[in-house]
């Protein structure tokens, strides 16, 4: 039998061991933190008391906003903590947590944007058929079966990860709890679950990338059918900056779980895993409902609404 202590507990790495770098790291993670729940939390509040915007574009912008609050809630408030109180451990419970939630959030996220790609092509290139195709029905089910299939996604993944045994260490080299990080800490074989990781990662990543590529090239070459003006700017404006967010969340994390877990951690991959940590949630709100002028329109009417009650 392997000689080995079970570890329940573990230390996650901070950006930097100067107390002044950790102040920054804390205020500017809090700024981006309060930034996106304050911006998600607008556009949920306005998509659902304004009844224009009751359709299935909003209704997945809804459902985003949502996702994104969350996402960034299950790492990022830990992060700050410690970095103020300079007190970096994690039980092993809170650390299963974490990765569960994570793997979760980003595994819907993708199916969510993969699906407003979807949303986007049918409107465009197919709008005589998209009360049909994208009816409330099909929305709701394409919800529930994202859901649905990332909590077994991520329960898969969290099991298969802590059913190892971790000896070697338990300082993560990350400022959250994930898989590679972990696999890096185990003394036993994880050939396993790095190819789980890969095969997984590069089949639903991949193709949903793939996918919305290709959505955004029949969107692009049918808004070039139009004529010049401000329709095909409008549509060039919300194709171009989406596909850029997606590729930055896409590369960054392939980056970070598909390389070898025999390859050392560096300050390199805490940086990198911002960039699909924090990063989509705190732009999506701009590229998809603040730049929205249907969206800018609700909110002025709210604003004044809530305004003229005060007032009486």
């Amino acid at each position: 039998m392997p000689n080995y202590t079970t570890i329940m507990e573990f230390i996650l790495m901070e950006l930097s061991d100067v107390w002044e770098l950790r102040v920054l790291h804390a205020i500017s993670f809090s700024l981006m933190y309060f930034m996106t729940v304050t911006g998600n939390i607008l556009i949920v509040t306005v998509i659902t008391l304004d009844r224009s915007l009751h359709t299935p574009m909003y209704f997945f912008l809804r459902n985003l906003s949502i996702l994104d609050a969350c996402y960034i809630s299950a790492t990022v408030p830990n992060s700050c903590i410690n970095s103020i109180l300079d007190s970096s451990t994690i039980s092993k419970a809170g650390c299963i947590a974490q990765v569960f939630l994570v793997v979760f959030f980003v595994y819907v996220e993708l199916l969510f944007l993969t699906i407003m790609a979807r949303d986007r092509y049918v409107a465009i290139c197919q709008p005589l058929h998209y009360t049909v195709i994208m009816s409330p029905q099909i929305c709701i089910q394409l919800t529930l079966a994202s859901i649905l299939s990332g909590l077994i996604y991520a329960g898969v993944h969290t099991g298969n990860t802590f059913r190892l045994p971790f000896c070697q260490s338990n300082v993560i080299h990350q400022f959250f709890c994930d898989i590679p990080s972990l696999l890096k800490l185990s003394c036993s074989d994880t050939f396993s679950n790095e190819m789980l990781v890969v095969a997984s990662g590069l089949g639903i990543g991949g193709g949903c990338f793939i996918f919305i590529i290709r959505s955004y090239i029949h969107i692009i070459s049918t808004v070039f059918k139009f004529p010049s003006g401000a329709d095909r700017t409008k549509a060039f404006s919300t194709c171009i900056p989406h596909i850029l967010v997606v590729s930055i969340f896409l590369s960054s994390g392939f980056y970070v779980y598909l390389r070898p877990s025999a390859i050392t951690a560096t300050v390199q991959d805490m940086v990198l895993s911002v960039f699909y940590s924090i990063i989509p949630p705190l732009f999506n709100p701009i590229i998809y409902s603040l730049r929205n002028e249907h969206i800018k329109c609700a909110i002025k009417k709210i604003m004044k609404r809530t305004f003229q009650l005060r007032i009486a």
